[in-house]
């Protein structure tokens, strides 16, 4: 890994860092879009397949089926044949307790609690093609039974431990999940928050749930109701070490994993087997440059796509020592994560710039109390990193002689898509910039007509050919897919990002273009807020917008018309803020809260959020020919001017 000395401290914009030449990297891009056929096949030759593929892909626009005829096993890819090997007794899973526990799982021992993992699934009457949703925090038996899923041909839908009840049960619904799996509960910021609770809560309007399985982690006392709820320890059968991975079609469905949209509704993005593993096989090496003796750590929660892609299926497949850490990133004291990578010697850093920029409000202090000289490579995921931002991180985390791995993607994308790649060849950096486009990813950059831009031109970022990574389709809506995707650009997938290339070819990401905020990194539908505030009595309409915010990325700002005969009030907010966090979860939570009579809207009856965004981030108005009533943005402008909302707590 080469020394690289840039000078941060005047970063503000566009800037090289480091520069030579990078002809292997130029080599293998060609070579991926002139023929891409014999260059996924090469990168799908390096893992084990039980059945050789007939068709490398199958393209019916807008659908790709990746080895066609393929049989492959997630489970087999993960641990089979590393145990085979020297590394059964090389560390798999370093997991931090948020309380101080702490567990260090061989790949011997990983493979050995999947496999009596999937023998309790199969007992419990699940096979391949069934559902099973996973509600559980970060504690090792997360990633045993997603790889105990894979093993026997279930899908998983993982759930973020964070969500409500309410959103468990939209995502148990919609995908018909057989079995739910929880724990008595989970620790964050020292207290207990009770899944197992919540579980029940969703099961009982759930009619698709034959089956809870429930988790010990806290010791917590829990209501079990007989026939329906099992502990998991009591069904494992010690004796049994080996349950044969059924070798699955390369087109077989891995998991399912719900993102928010602009519909109000969750939609359930599914995943292959084949095309995923290659490519998470293939991205997270030339990303992160693995080696045999790096201690990895991906700091996402499982419970998003960057935890499925980056912190089980793609380390996990090359053999890699990745860390787990149950809570969060500033308790019980602020310098907990610089603990952890001291404590464990980790090589690879990769988070969040919303992470990050909470760091740098605490000051240089406490990373400079550890000793993170084992820190070899960082990398940041969720949105764009600001030049500030990734310049603290180099200085202070990365010690001046740690590269930064800026990464573009998203849950559809199922991995890394633009970024710069070191397990390829080292190539130039700037602050802010994702660089280039990986090997296969043909991208542009539109205008709203769909006509190509040049250089130094915003505009609507696209994929032009299909790669392996890409997902199979909505779960259970093919329409949603092709309308999400596919429609706005003909013949190209459209994720929904503003973006620049520079004169040198480097991307620059400006966020999303639709109508879905990120939040501390998490994607959050402004339809699924505003249809959980509609549902209270007070509400006649409510408007999500968002306005920048140092930590988070975007703060979430919601206006709200009353019904005739109620009063704003502060109660009345914290009932809303109530209502939310109940029914979406935490993170969904607005930040302030405006009060007007009528909302800014166009002549057929669309709310105008770029306008009541404007207003929460005091940007300029913008053309308002279309807007119905005038005096609407002028009450919302007096509304944000004469309050200052409510806060999160």
């Amino acid at each position: 890994m080469p020394e690289i000395k840039p000078e941060c401290s005047q970063a503000s914009g566009p800037q090289k860092i480091f520069s030579w030449p990078y002809h292997r990297y130029m080599s293998m891009y060609r070579h991926s879009l002139e023929d891409p056929e014999s260059f996924w096949a090469t990168e799908a030759r390096k893992l084990n397949w039980a059945q050789q593929w007939e068709k490398v892909l199958e393209w019916q626009p807008p659908y790709a089926r990746w080895f066609v005829g393929g049989k492959i096993n997630a489970s087999y890819q993960c641990l089979d044949r590393h145990v085979k090997t020297w590394r059964r007794s090389k560390v798999a899973i370093y997991w931090e307790g948020e309380n101080g526990e702490t567990r260090t799982l061989s790949y011997s021992t990983l493979f050995r609690e999947v496999n009596q993992c999937a023998d309790v699934l199969l007992k419990l009457g699940v096979k391949k093609g069934d559902i099973v949703a996973l509600y559980l925090p970060m504690i090792t038996e997360l990633p045993v039974f997603m790889l105990a899923c894979a093993r026997i041909g279930a899908v998983h839908t993982v759930v973020f431990s964070g969500l409500s009840a309410q959103s468990l049960g939209d995502r148990v619904n919609d995908c018909k999940a057989k079995v739910v799996v929880t724990a008595d509960g989970g620790y964050r910021r020292g207290k207990i928050f009770k899944l197992k609770q919540t579980a029940d809560i969703t099961v009982n309007s759930c009619p698709s749930v034959e089956k809870i399985l429930v988790v010990k982690r806290t010791g917590e006392d829990v209501p079990m109701v007989e026939g329906r709820d099992y502990w998991y320890s009591d069904l494992i059968d010690e004796d049994v070490h080996y349950v044969a991975p059924e070798a699955f079609e390369a087109t077989h469905p891995l998991y399912i994993l719900y993102t928010s949209g602009t519909t109000g509704k969750p939609k359930g993005v599914v995943h292959s087997t084949g095309g995923y593993l290659v490519f998470n096989h293939s991205t997270f090496k030339w990303i992160f440059d693995i080696r045999e003796d790096s201690v990895f750590w991906c700091t996402a929660d499982i419970g998003w796509v960057t935890g499925h892609s980056y912190a089980v299926y793609g380390p996990l497949s090359h053999g890699a020592a990745i860390v787990l850490y149950e809570g969060s990133p500033d308790y019980p004291t602020i310098d907990r994560w610089w603990d952890i990578i001291e404590k464990y010697s980790v090589n690879i850093f990769y988070t969040s710039p919303t992470a990050i920029r909470m760091f740098m409000k605490y000051g240089e202090e406490y990373p400079a109390r550890h000793n993170l000289s084992s820190l070899e490579l960082l990398a940041s995921v969720g949105e764009p990193i600001s030049a500030e931002a990734w310049c603290w991180y180099y200085k202070h985390i990365g010690q001046e002689k740690c590269p930064i791995v800026d990464t573009w993607w998203q849950t559809e994308t199922g991995g890394f898509m633009i970024a710069p790649s070191p397990g390829i060849e080292p190539m130039p950096l700037k602050p802010g910039s994702a660089t280039l486009p990986l090997p296969g990813i043909d991208v542009a950059i539109l205008d709203a007509e769909g006509n190509e831009l040049g250089t130094n031109q915003k505009g609507y970022l696209v994929i032009k050919k299909p790669w392996p990574g890409m997902l199979m389709d909505i779960y259970g809506d093919s329409e949603l897919y092709k309308k999400n995707y596919w429609s706005r650009f003909k013949g190209v997938y459209y994720p929904g990002d503003y973006a620049m290339r520079d004169e040198d070819g480097y991307f620059w990401l400006y966020g999303r273009a639709d109508e879905v905020l990120k939040v501390a990194g998490h994607r959050i539908g402004t339809a699924e807020i505003e249809s959980s505030v509609a549902e209270l009595d007070e509400v006649t309409e409510a408007a999500v917008a968002s306005r920048p915010d140092e930590v988070k990325g975007e703060a979430i700002v919601l206006f709200i018309s009353l019904k005739t005969g109620y009063k704003p009030s502060d109660d009345l907010k914290k009932a809303i803020v109530g209502h939310i966090r109940k029914n979406i979860g935490p993170i969904a939570a607005p930040d302030e809260i405006y009060f007007v009579q009528s909302l800014p809207k166009t002549r057929s009856g669309k709310i105008m959020r770029r306008v009541l965004k404007a207003v929460a981030s005091n940007q300029g108005l913008g053309d308002l020919s279309t807007i119905e009533d005038q005096e609407s943005v002028t009450e919302v402008k007096k509304a944000y001017e004469a309050l200052k909302g409510c806060t999160r707590d």
